[in-house]
């Protein structure tokens, strides 16, 4: 019997175990993943993905100047049947980096109660073109 992956995929123990041996293949680091524009189901407003052993990495255009990174594991906890959780603020920032944006500002959303969708272990940033006017900086006078 699988386990339910959030979002409502049941994945099997040998499932798991072809999804360890393909993340084995993978680079270290994140590389934009080639062809992903020919896939059957493509979600509005993407515009690149990226992938390494430990994550993946879906880009979606979200305004002028805004991109949003939507980053998970690629490992599935058994358990649960969700993605792994725990991705801490450096990798966060390592991701935003090996993506091309580490020179960009980037911020996570924390929503009020009532507009929470939790459906699966990712996190999101949103990237902006432009610097944020109250961030904390190095070079702040």
């Amino acid at each position: 019997m699988g386990t339910e992956l959030g979002g409502g995929v049941n994945t099997t123990r040998e499932e798991r175990r072809a999804l360890l041996r393909e993340n084995s293949k993978q680079p270290k680091y994140l590389v934009p993943v080639e062809g992903w524009q020919y896939s059957s189901h493509i979600p509005d407003g993407l515009i690149e993905v990226w992938r390494s052993r430990e994550f993946l990495v879906q880009i979606f255009r979200e305004g002028e100047g805004i991109v949003r990174a939507s980053v998970n594991r690629t490992t599935i906890d058994a358990s649960s049947g969700r993605w792994h959780d725990s991705i801490s603020w450096d990798e966060l920032q390592r991701i935003k980096r090996e993506i091309g944006r580490g020179h960009m500002d980037a911020v996570e959303v924390y929503p009020n109660d009532s507009d929470v969708v939790n459906v699966a272990n990712m996190r999101h940033l949103w990237i902006f073109a432009d610097p944020l006017p109250y961030k904390w900086s190095k070079n702040a006078t």
